[in-house]
């Protein structure tokens, strides 16, 4: 979703749509998840990883581009520990979904082993891979480790810096500090992808975030978008990253920023709302009351204010595809350029056939208005809708005629 670019450090902007409108036939939206995963402490913990891999094969069958698969420690509810374990395990039951660690807790790993098996992942699903790295969101999983939320971020920052040159050069890295010590390492294997895979760090509020995808001339991931925070961010963040670009002169690509958002669709806006009722208490709890994340203050104390909330606040959409067209449009116009990807937030609101419907009437009724295919059908139709009342008595005119023929030529023969 590129066009023309009048910066050195950037790409340019994809063309600004609403949703009463279309993207151009060449412009294309990505559309995927965000896959903590988030599952109501107690249940089958087997049954319930199973279920995530389900999602995406769903997923892939109904277009879906990326779904990127998080790691978490503790607090029982994000119960997956190795993004890249599931993925492994994904690539071989999907054919064409991008599939991305959504992400590695870089200040947990060593960067060399970190980089080290994403590019046998690279290899193993033929290009499929994304790499996202983070400091790791919930202190509870640090703690276990020893690692502070005050030492998290100065360990990304390192950590990426470290990555980076192992992914993009052949010369050896050394590099020491208080928690790794590496000596002239290099990469086993080089990456299968040509040009790199896609690397992307998260953003909530803070500018850490675009500070290092501009550093690093890599991909944002604003997990935070629809938060008051976040969404409130999103035009500060590009403009950092675009100043981190031309300081350091990488370049950053508009295509390559995915926005995170809360959806949940059915045909109808009561369905929706019965379809929540299946999770949405136990979500909202979990941020609430167990993980220690204050970024995502998720106010509410039954299922009626929660989808208050969530509706009325601009936090997601509760209710029918032309909502989540409407929050793509209002995320669009406050990006101030547009972004590449719209990635859902997987959160267990309803149950799981609800939750498949849902994302199976946002690829029928969304996609096809953020990727230049709604207008081409529905023009088709507008067009034959206002010369039918000419073709038809053009037609009726022609089966008549031929009637009266047959009918000259029948009764010449007789006689």
């Amino acid at each position: 979703m590129i066009t023309g670019s009048g910066r050195g450090c950037c790409r340019g902007a994809p063309e600004r749509v609403t949703p009463t409108g279309d993207i151009s036939m060449n412009q294309r939206m990505r559309f995927g998840i965000f896959l903590a995963p988030f599952h109501k402490p107690g249940i089958n913990p087997t049954l319930a990883l199973e279920q995530d891999l389900e999602l995406i094969q769903w997923l892939d069958r109904c277009g879906y581009d990326e779904a990127w698969c998080g790691e978490h420690h503790s607090a029982g509810s994000e119960i997956s520990a190795s993004p890249e374990i599931f993925i492994a395990v994904a690539s071989q039951r999907s054919r064409t979904i991008k599939l991305g660690t959504g992400v590695v807790s870089v200040s947990y790993h060593n960067p060399l082993w970190v980089a080290e098996r994403i590019v046998q992942l690279d290899h193993l699903t033929r290009g499929r891979v994304m790499l996202g790295v983070g400091p790791g969101s919930l202190p509870s999983d640090g703690i276990m480790v020893g690692i502070s939320q005050s030492q998290t971020r100065l360990l990304l920052e390192d950590g990426l810096g470290v990555i980076m040159k192992l992914l993009t050069s052949t010369e050896p890295v050394t590099f020491k500090n208080e928690r790794w010590d590496l000596r002239d390492a290099r990469l086993h294997l080089r990456p299968y992808s040509n040009p790199l895979f896609d690397v992307a760090v998260p953003a909530v509020a803070s500018p850490t975030g675009p500070k290092l995808a501009g550093m690093h001339g890599v991909g944002l991931l604003s997990i935070g978008a629809t938060t008051a925070a976040g969404f409130d961010a999103l035009a500060l963040h590009w403009d950092v990253m675009e100043q981190q670009a031309a300081h350091y002169k990488t370049q950053v690509d508009r295509n390559k920023w995915r926005l995170v958002g809360l959806v949940h669709c059915a045909e109808t806006m009561d369905q929706a709302y019965r379809d929540v009722e299946y999770g949405i208490e136990q979500w909202f709890d979990y941020f609430q009351a167990v993980a220690a994340f204050p970024q995502m203050a998720v106010p509410g104390n039954n299922v009626k204010e929660m989808i208050a909330f969530v509706n009325e606040s601009g936090f997601g959409a509760i209710g029918t595809p032309d909502m989540v067209n409407a929050q793509i449009d209002r995320l669009w116009q406050q990006s101030k350029g547009g972004f590449g990807a719209y990635l859902m937030l997987a959160h267990n609101w309803a149950n799981f056939d609800a939750t498949r419907k849902s994302y199976d009437l946002i690829a029928r009724h969304v996609f096809p208005r953020w990727q230049g295919q709604h207008a081409a059908t529905q023009g088709a139709a507008d067009r034959a809708r206002a010369s039918r009342p000419e073709l038809a008595a053009i037609h009726s005119a022609a089966v008549e005629a031929a009637t009266q023929r047959f009918q000259a030529e029948a009764a010449a023969r007789v006689h």
